[in-house]
């Protein structure tokens, strides 16, 4: 592993920056911070170094890297199952407060009101609820932000075909739907 490059700085401020000759830019660092930035034989008796300069990295290729995001579940499969979930939902074959968990309030608060809709719906025409016999077809997922996935899921059934849009934004290390909407 090389070693960073760095230049001896008299007093300079915390937040005092430099170029070195190289053009790369510097930032003040503690004896400490160097220490464990390189490699020394440095011993716990040594007196106190001045304020060291190191290189830093900020060439566009590391700029424009996208930053590590934390382990999460596949968004596509993620849409897919809270898909399911939805349209089991609506058809009266599972009950709301098992999704409560993947969906904001918002979410929430809409496929209430769309649940007791299609209850009403079914009451009226003397339809019995029951599982929908569906085939999920593609997945497709965008991802327009780090922790941010846009998917559509579509869904085929035996009468018609639907897609089902969802955003999920990451909460913890899990995906959370923040807007669904059935097509």
């Amino acid at each position: 592993m090389p070693v960073p490059a760095v230049a001896a700085a008299t007093d300079p401020a915390p937040d005092d920056e430099r170029a070195d000759a190289g053009g790369r830019r510097l930032h003040a660092v503690t004896a400490a911070e160097h220490a464990r930035a390189t490699v020394t034989d440095a011993t716990p008796e040594a007196p106190p170094a001045p304020r060291l300069l190191h290189a830093v990295d900020d060439s566009p290729a590391v700029a424009d890297a996208p930053a590590a995001r934390p382990s999460l579940p596949d968004a596509a499969v993620a849409a897919e199952g809270l898909a399911r979930c939805v349209l089991e939902i609506l058809a009266g074959a599972r009950d709301l407060d098992q999704v409560s968990r993947w969906v904001n309030g918002e979410v929430w608060a809409v496929l209430q009101k769309r649940v007791r809709l299609a209850a009403r719906a079914r009451e009226a025409s003397g339809v019995r609820s029951q599982r929908p016999v569906f085939r999920v077809g593609r997945v497709h997922v965008s991802e327009p932000a780090p922790g941010v996935a846009e998917t559509v899921v579509v869904v085929h059934g035996r009468a018609r075909t639907r897609s089902v849009a969802i955003r999920l934004e990451t909460t913890g290390r899990r995906w959370r739907a923040t807007a669904l909407h059935v097509l």
